[in-house]
């Protein structure tokens, strides 16, 4: 299966407050305290699939800088609840920490010795072969973090999804998931990468998607089945609000979701097949939501054997073509064609 090319028309449409009230402060750690609390943890680094781009060279020379007495850029925390900490910008540098303290740069699967070629004596030493002198300097050198929280607006954490699109760590834009991957992370997150997996919605999709535009989709047909009057423009901003709301399993439960999804992408897989969503060969996010949400309300009276004219008839509607082409995130588009999909689909039977 190839990964398919998979066509969001939506228009950017990032809403940012006129503006936030953040708290913020700086605080020195010790790498030593770091390394320990990532390990418990406190401090929590983003599981992103491509989390760590450094090489070997480049994670050594952060650690001599440190055993050099040499100074380095701060790191970017958000107070996630009252006690664990969110790392936005340094994950690189943490990852290098944790992997020489614990003696396996783990990209490779090798031992953690420093490369060959640095400036210094440091060549070639691994945490646990560095002379006691030189581990008490590392273990107290010192790394000065900022670390910010949103006061206003009360959503929570709109201010660090911004920060988020904003620090290119690694030289590579985040997407939209893998920001709420991080920001949300928890059981609603966790269920989605569970129902990415699901062997009806990889056949409608194609293979895994790197960046979760995979996940993302799941996410907004979840969204706009469950809260589809509470939709307003930006997409973005309403999905961010949906996953907030619902981290932790507490609007809707993993058995609600996981059959309303379930349900909704084995009658369109089995009675559509693989290539429903691709009226043009790559997939239409506007169709796909659009389609799901119709199907999903109409499960207890669908006819499988006359689904696929009913999904004919649709995709022809005229109307219809014309609010899942231009301006899809719309809120009056939107809800247009959530209509003409629920209405496409009412007498299936």
């Amino acid at each position: 299966m190839v990964e398919r090319d998979v066509a969001i028309k939506d228009a950017p449409d990032e809403s940012i407050p006129f503006k936030y009230s953040i708290t913020s402060y700086g605080t020195d750690f010790d790498v030593e305290g770091l390394v320990r609390r990532i390990e418990r943890g406190d401090i929590y680094i983003p599981p992103f699939q491509r989390r760590f781009v450094w090489n070997q060279r480049q994670a050594s020379r952060f650690v001599e800088s440190l055993l050099l007495g040499l100074p380095v850029p701060g790191i970017f925390l958000s107070r996630d609840g009252e006690s664990k900490l969110l790392v936005i910008d340094g994950q690189q540098r943490l990852w290098s920490l944790l992997f020489f303290y614990r003696g396996v740069f783990e990209p490779a699967k090798r031992q953690f010795a420093l490369m060959t070629g640095l400036k210094s004596r440091f060549n070639g030493q691994t945490y646990g072969k560095l002379d006691p002198e030189d581990k008490r300097r590392l273990n107290d050198s010192i790394i000065h973090a900022t670390v910010i929280r949103q006061n206003e607006p009360d959503d929570g954490h709109s201010s660090v999804y911004f920060v988020f699109e904003r620090l290119n760590t690694g030289g590579t834009l985040l997407q939209p998931q893998e920001i709420r991957a991080a920001l949300y992370h928890g059981p609603f997150n966790d269920l989605l990468h569970k129902l990415n997996m699901n062997r009806d919605w990889r056949s409608l999709f194609g293979r895994e998607h790197s960046r979760r535009r995979d996940q993302e989709l799941i996410l907004r047909f979840l969204a706009l089945y469950f809260r589809s009057e509470r939709y307003q423009k930006p997409m973005k901003e309403f999905l961010n609000n949906f996953m907030g709301a619902n981290r932790y399993l507490k609007c809707h439960s993993e058995a609600e979701i996981s059959s309303s999804f379930e349900k909704t992408v084995r009658v369109i897989n089995e009675s559509v097949g693989s290539d429903a969503f691709k009226p043009k060969r790559t997939l239409n996010a506007a169709i796909l939501d659009s389609v799901m949400v119709g199907v999903a309300r109409n499960m207890d009276r669908i006819n499988p054997s006359r689904l696929p004219e009913q999904y004919r008839r649709l995709l022809s509607n005229p109307e219809y073509q014309q609010v899942t082409e231009t301006a899809t995130t719309d809120d009056e588009n939107l809800r247009r064609r959530l209509s003409l999909a629920t209405a496409a689909f009412e007498d299936a039977l």
